[in-house]
């Protein structure tokens, strides 16, 4: 008798495309995504309609949005293999979205962190999309059957109110949407401003010395390693109240593969400034081929294209089944 090969999980990944990815981003989970991939039954997606709770620039967000697609690509995720696609071409994930605003109370989605921290940040436009932001993304992942999903402590939460939503239509009207788990995945580098090494490295540091982003040139990543803060002691050693230090060993480790203790024998005797340089150039060797790919691609619009609409076929197809069934649970006359 035949064995039938075991199923693999449904894991969704998504990224907003307000940006260029910065190195914390690509060491601490795109580097993950492709060896995900061969491991499960992956769907990847450019978060565009989540993009929009802050007022985007029309032809940016079209633009960043194409560049996003094409950064997927190009960290080696595979449209064969994985469905790629972009959230707004899936009209789907709008109409579940508003479904689950009803099975999601008002106190609920007050009480999510990120939208009091942003409504602070964006005090002259506190829209209702910034306050339903987590049934959206709730119905990104119920859309799916998605068996996991990699999140982040900013994130946590609003996995939680997925779960609760789902849990609440199952017992509403029987078993609809699986209940998501949280991905516990090989776990990235989590990288820190290269300006402040107590904080994270983000997109929307106001320093641009601060991030290193994945598309910068090898000139201005040797310059922002070399203007990186470390400390008075000169010695590479990873120890407590050496958080610069400690930050550039991380990325290091995590771009050659050696460990702390490899790392601190082979700068035994030397300076920051070599180590630094070096901490740079592996970072360069780290992202020339997704550098590469990218430069190799992102000319070819009619290619980017056709990966797009065939991961909108894809993932339109899967979120339909779901979507359809919700609705004929809840009452709607289908024809």
């Amino acid at each position: 008798m035949e064995n039938t090969p075991e199923k693999k999980s449904r894991v969704l990944s998504m990224i907003q495309p307000t940006s260029v990815p910065t190195l914390g981003n690509y060491l601490g989970a795109l580097k993950n995504w492709a060896a995900m991939s061969s491991d499960n039954d992956c769907l990847f997606a450019v978060a565009d309609l989540h993009a929009i709770t802050v007022r985007q620039e029309p032809a940016k967000l079209r633009r960043q949005s194409l560049e996003m697609y094409a950064l997927l690509l190009a960290i080696g995720l595979d449209p064969e293999e994985s469905v790629i696609f972009v959230q707004s071409h899936v009209p789907a994930h709008s109409q579940m979205a508003w479904l689950l605003n009803c099975y999601t109370q008002f106190g609920e989605a007050a009480r999510m962190t990120q939208f009091k921290e942003k409504s602070l940040k964006h005090a002259d436009n506190v829209n209702v999309g910034l306050f339903s932001y987590p049934t959206l993304m709730a119905a990104d992942i119920l859309l799916y059957q998605t068996d996991f999903v990699p999140v982040g402590a900013d994130q946590k939460q609003h996995l939680e109110i997925a779960r609760d939503i789902a849990e609440r239509f199952n017992g509403a009207y029987s078993p609809t949407f699986t209940v998501p788990e949280p991905y516990i995945g090989k776990t990235g580098a989590r990288v820190m401003s290269l300006q402040d090494p107590t904080k994270k490295m983000s997109k929307s540091d106001p320093n641009p010395k601060a991030s290193v982003s994945v598309l910068d040139t090898p000139d201005e990543i040797m310059k922002k390693f070399k203007s990186a803060v470390t400390d008075s002691e000169a010695v590479v050693r990873y120890a407590d109240g050496k958080d610069g230090i400690n930050n550039l060993m991380g990325i290091y480790s995590c771009c050659t593969g050696l460990d702390f203790d490899a790392i601190e024998k082979e700068f035994d005797g030397k300076g920051y400034g070599d180590f630094k340089k070096a901490v740079a150039e592996s970072v360069i060797a780290e992202l020339k081929p997704v550098q590469d790919r990218y430069n190799e691609i992102i000319g070819d619009k009619k290619f980017l294209e056709k990966c797009a609409a065939e991961g909108a076929q894809k993932a339109s197809y899967l979120a339909g089944k779901t979507l359809n069934k919700a609705m004929k649970k809840i009452g709607f006359w289908q024809i």
